[in-house]
């Protein structure tokens, strides 16, 4: 089955292996993996700061790149919720593109939610040896309704021993452009989740988003955290034993 993959800014420019991993759990799903070339970013950051005219330039260049696919599979709950739930509500006074952009929020799909709800995927190759925390971004649980997918692949993975932290539906601090906004409450925020994966035990932190990570990872490399990081895509595609995510920063 051809699905195309939105690969998103953050994986194409900072985690490109999150983009093969997600290329490896389809095909192993069953999927002809389509990256179209038209792709472009999902408009998040205009459309958070109130730019609206760049925001709808930038969607209709997506909605017409990724026009005619039946799925559209993103690694990322953040621009999954843009495409899923902000495209339309930017199109509300343009009838073609309101249509247009309405439809595609109905073919889009977070990775997780992808491979448990349409390909119903019951068994993985990867074997992680480390105890692991789950976090669930903003975006993955309030717009896109993900929750037990990603902890559903996550326990078929081999080794892998999966907690729970301590209030873990609470926001990181990132928030795209909010952490430059507001660095002092995005660094008290990112220090109580911080404190939350270290009580639980884990070793190693996940998450369906790598806007999240990005931050996490940095703020545990400032506290000389042993804990290890890496995008959920990379974990259950057997393809977290490398540098984790900030650790080959100079």
């Amino acid at each position: 089955m051809p699905i195309a993959l939105f690969v998103t800014c953050l994986v194409d420019l900072f985690r490109p292996p999150v983009g093969f991993a997600a290329v490896k759990l389809l095909e192993q799903a069953g999927c002809e993996v389509i990256v179209p070339q038209g792709q472009v970013c999902c408009g998040q950051p205009a459309f958070n700061n109130g730019d609206q005219a760049t925001a709808r330039a930038i969607a209709r260049q997506v909605i017409d790149a990724f026009a005619g696919y039946q799925y559209v599979v993103i690694p990322s709950g953040s621009c999954g919720g843009m495409l899923r739930v902000h495209y339309p509500e930017l199109f509300a006074d343009d009838p073609v593109y309101h249509e247009q952009a309405t439809a595609l929020a109905g073919r889009c799909y977070e990775l997780t939610q992808f491979l448990v709800d349409v390909m119903h995927v019951e068994s993985l190759q990867a074997v992680y040896d480390g105890r692991l925390a789950y976090h669930d971004s903003c975006s993955c649980l309030r717009e896109m309704q993900i929750q037990s997918q990603p902890r559903d692949l996550l326990a078929r993975v081999k080794q892998l021993d999966l907690v729970e932290m301590a209030d873990t539906q609470s926001c990181c601090g990132f928030g795209g452009t909010f952490c430059v906004k507001y660095p002092e409450i995005s660094t008290r925020m990112a220090d109580d989740k911080i404190a939350a994966i270290t009580q639980s035990g884990a070793n190693t932190l996940t998450a369906a988003d790598l806007g999240c990570l990005l931050n996490l990872a940095g703020r545990l490399k400032r506290q000389d955290s042993p804990i290890r990081v890496f995008h959920v895509a990379e974990i259950l595609a057997g393809m977290a034993s490398g540098d984790g995510i900030g650790e080959a920063e100079s």
